[in-house]
């Protein structure tokens, strides 16, 4: 699951929480669409962009990065995709990049060719880690604290936001989406976590887990990368062809080696799996 999914999902339910970020008013949300965009020709794509509304022409354009891994290279291709974009788009006005990592030791290090703008007001870095406490903050600010509160926290967080969200939102569809949206995190930080576990952190004796194609992907891949994890400690480096082959994995048929792997002890016990399995389908 890609956290950068999960944050254009939360800003396009929650705008205004991306203003709260940066000390801005919620309000400041109204003048603004929110999107993500693809820079035509390239391999380039903007996490998400607050384009100002034709009327409200004078706010900048705010361009937003999230960033969840190491990655030196990250400053270097986020100022090509934005100087990419004002070439091919050519806006008239000013514009401000705002990057959100989870904490501060994910950032480059190496910044020295891009410190001028760093040090500027044209960049705001966030660091999620860093946020106080929740109850200080509005419901969709405190959704995007759940993505980097630690695992014990995350029932408690859970249960309080659900609370809140049940308090605020009154539109019933925008309450079932905002309850989606809490769990597709929860399953995202905990993806071994049992639908009973599910229940009773949301509270709901008829809660059923859902099963949109975001969630199959999010739970086929943590199955993927446990999997991946584990056979080299069984078995040894794989070759990249049997890894491609596992990638194929319908998430039953990942779960079922999850399990399968513990008592392999050679590549060929992984190769007669895959064939027995692969058969049967």
């Amino acid at each position: 699951m890609k956290t950068d999914s999960i944050f254009y999902r939360l800003f396009q339910t929650f705008p205004s929480a991306f203003f709260e970020l940066i000390n801005l008013q919620a309000s400041e949300a109204n003048a603004y669409n929110f999107a993500s965009v693809e820079l035509k020709q390239t391999a380039f794509r903007i996490d998400g962009v607050f384009l100002p509304v034709a009327d409200t022409s004078s706010q900048p354009i705010y361009f937003v990065e999230v960033q969840f891994q190491k990655d030196n290279e990250f400053y270097a291709r986020l100022f090509s995709e934005i100087f990419l974009y004002l070439r091919l788009y050519a806006p008239t006005t000013d514009w401000r990049a705002v990057v959100i990592f989870p904490r501060r030791s994910l950032e480059p290090t190496q910044v020295q060719p891009y410190r001028v703008l760093l040090e500027s007001q044209l960049v705001t870095r966030l660091y999620l880690n860093e946020l106080g406490e929740v109850t200080e903050y509005s419901l969709g600010v405190g959704i995007i604290k759940l993505v980097v509160v630690n695992k014990k926290q995350t029932p408690i967080l859970v249960k309080s936001l659900i609370t809140k969200t049940r308090s605020e939102v009154s539109d019933k569809a925008l309450q079932k989406k905002v309850l989606d949206l809490i769990e597709t995190i929860v399953v995202y930080k905990l993806p071994r976590i049992s639908r009973q576990e599910l229940i009773k952190m949301f509270g709901l004796g008829d809660f059923d887990i859902k099963t949109t194609r975001l969630y199959e992907e999010l739970k086929q891949e943590t199955t993927l990368e446990l999997v991946m994890r584990l056979l080299p400690r069984r078995i040894g480096n794989l070759s990249p062809q049997l890894s491609e082959r596992i990638s194929q994995l319908s998430i039953e048929q990942l779960e079922n080696l999850a399990e399968a792997l513990l008592d392999f002890s050679t590549e060929g016990d992984l190769v007669v799996w895959l064939q027995d399995n692969l058969t049967q389908t």
